[in-house]
């Protein structure tokens, strides 16, 4: 293509005709941009072609989402219901010292109360010996005696309440009240009766 400039003279250029054309909607990235370019101009006689290695576009990393930590709440602790206490026997009595459990079984301790069931029905000996618990326990008495009689038959059998007075003593809520128990001496009654170490009540505790 010539034009006449200043002077008469001829301009000229040469110039490739694009043979693409950048779409509106088609924005191209610096490498497209810059090979784009290049396309449309030729280069002077007698000189080289400059090649230029365009660094290869660096990817960055997709970050990873971040995960928002949530607060746990700790896990509760997990209540165990409270071991039952041991089982007392006439000759067991794991809560009390020795001294004490042979003074006990002697008749050497100084008895506060006593009841008798003997004669009673064991409804009503059940009741009798919870109510004398709790009001024993309630008035600080430490020890108790408690006849049941020694209820031997012809067969040679136990009587019921004999026999059947140690278990109810073991059973709650007499046993949270009781420190332990043992067949009375000769002079209180011997196997027909019972000694009965109580604990010390909450509002007598110092």
């Amino acid at each position: 293509m010539a034009r006449t400039g200043p002077g008469g003279s001829m301009w000229c250029w040469l110039m490739k005709k694009p043979n693409r054309k950048l779409k509106a909607d088609n924005v191209p990235d610096g490498a497209d941009l810059w090979q784009h370019v290049t396309e449309q101009v030729s280069p002077l006689k007698g000189r080289e072609t400059l090649h230029v290695d365009l660094p290869e576009p660096v990817l960055e990393p997709k970050s990873k989402p971040m995960r928002r930590k949530g607060v746990i709440a700790p896990s509760p602790k997990r209540k165990f219901p409270p071991k039952p206490p041991p089982e007392l026997t006439h000759t067991q009595q794991p809560d009390m010292d020795k001294r004490n459990q042979q003074r006990l079984r002697q008749g050497k301790l100084k008895i506060d109360s006593r009841t008798d069931l003997h004669g009673m029905t064991q409804v009503q000996a059940h009741r009798a010996l919870g109510n004398f618990i709790v009001d024993s326990w309630n008035t600080d008495k430490r020890l108790v005696l408690i006849i049941t009689g020694k209820g031997l038959r012809p067969d040679g059998a136990t009587g019921v309440l004999r026999s059947a007075v140690p278990r109810w003593l073991n059973e709650s809520p007499n046993r949270e009240k009781i420190i332990g128990f043992s067949y009375a001496a000769p002079k209180d009654g011997g196997e027909g009766a019972l000694y009965v170490r109580l604990k010390k009540s909450p509002s007598n505790r110092k």
